[in-house]
């Protein structure tokens, strides 16, 4: 079955010169939302704009401004804030092709990001990935989201509150804290998984079946998607560490180092869950084996213990006509008598050889 978070149809941009504005990916918004946060240490402003020109004035201001863009398919909406923000076409294609690996790219008058933030549906155990463009420019960081609903919704509380530090910092230390935020939302999904990997540990010891087989090759499979999705991220902060760009100041370096660490944590998780997995594979045909083997025990043992007994029966079934003991009264109880005391000697003899 095609997955359409690893398979984008960048066929539709064969041909095409660059820069050109072609949604590739799938339409998860019905409508373009674009919200507008507007704050220093003493003012803050929040509000939903209901056309991008609204937010072109914010341009030239002093205060901080977050400019967020839910729905990436109105291509003329996201071509007026381009132009109105002096975006290269190049970041505007970029934006539009939601199939981009993580990145950060220096357009000198502006930083241009691209992460992916991942939520975990509980109904079917699978990662669901939506990519997040962010572009970090003198006084304002846009954010291009492909549907409604993300992990920022502490960053806004913190912004609300005139005591937080957030307020009393610069662009760049909001476009820190979004990634910041996509980074920690990553833990959480590694806590569901190492609870599924852990059941299926369980799972595996006590009852393995073709059903666990089925769960671990897709819990592999949502691994290889996460460690896609992570991997960049350290390439991506590395660079904006080692940026010689003015938009990052030297009071956010400290925590861009804090958020690096974070991703290593999770490169090393994500990396020690898929050797776990792998594993499970062993576990699985290890287990698969060990219930053969004592299944095989227990008939080898069945068919051994009768070997002597179908001896035995099968010299006194012949139809010879003169065998002494045919005629004797106390044959046949004696002839269970010896049968009994095979199986039982047979029985000890295993017991201290430990077969059984």
């Amino acid at each position: 079955m095609t997955n359409n978070r690893r398979i984008k149809r960048h066929s539709r941009k064969a041909g095409l010169p660059p820069g050109t504005l072609v949604h590739i990916g799938e339409r998860k918004a019905e409508q373009i939302r674009i919200t507008l946060i507007d704050y220093n240490e003493q003012n803050f402003q929040e509000r939903v704009v209901e056309k991008a020109e609204e937010c072109f004035p914010f341009k030239e201001m002093p205060t901080v401004t977050w400019i967020n863009i839910d729905g990436l398919h109105s291509i003329e909406t996201i071509e007026k804030i381009g132009k109105n923000f002096e975006l290269h076409p190049l970041i505007l294609e970029d934006i539009l092709n939601t199939g981009q690996r993580p990145k950060c790219e220096d357009y000198e008058k502006c930083l241009f990001m691209v992460l992916k933030m991942l939520t975990f549906n509980n109904q079917t155990s699978s990662i669901q990935s939506e990519q997040v463009s962010l572009v970090l420019g003198q006084n304002f960081v846009i954010s291009f989201q492909e549907n409604v609903g993300d992990v920022f919704e502490q960053i806004r509380d913190r912004i609300r509150n005139a005591k937080s530090k957030i307020r009393k910092m610069l662009a760049d230390y909001l476009a820190y804290a979004l990634i910041d935020a996509i980074v920690d939302n990553y833990f959480l999904i590694l806590e569901k998984m190492g609870e599924q990997i852990e059941s299926m540990e369980e799972e595996l010891i006590a009852e393995p079946s073709d059903k666990t087989v089925r769960m671990i090759h897709a819990l592999k499979r949502e691994l290889i998607f996460l460690r896609k999705s992570v991997w960049p991220l350290r390439e991506l902060i590395n660079s904006l560490q080692n940026t010689e760009s003015s938009l990052i100041t030297d009071s956010t370096e400290p925590y861009l180092r804090d958020v690096y660490d974070h991703t290593i944590q999770v490169i090393d998780t994500v990396e020690s869950f898929r050797d776990m997995v792998s594993g499970m594979l062993d576990i699985y045909l290890s287990s698969i084996s060990n219930r053969m083997n004592a299944v095989m025990k227990v008939l080898t043992i069945i068919a051994t213990i009768f070997i002597p007994l179908t001896f035995i029966a099968g010299i006194y079934g012949m139809n010879f006509k003169y065998m002494p003991e045919l005629d004797w009264k106390w044959a046949y109880p004696a002839l269970w008598l010896i049968m009994t005391i095979v199986v039982v000697v047979m029985l000890v003899y295993f017991k201290r050889k430990k077969w059984l």
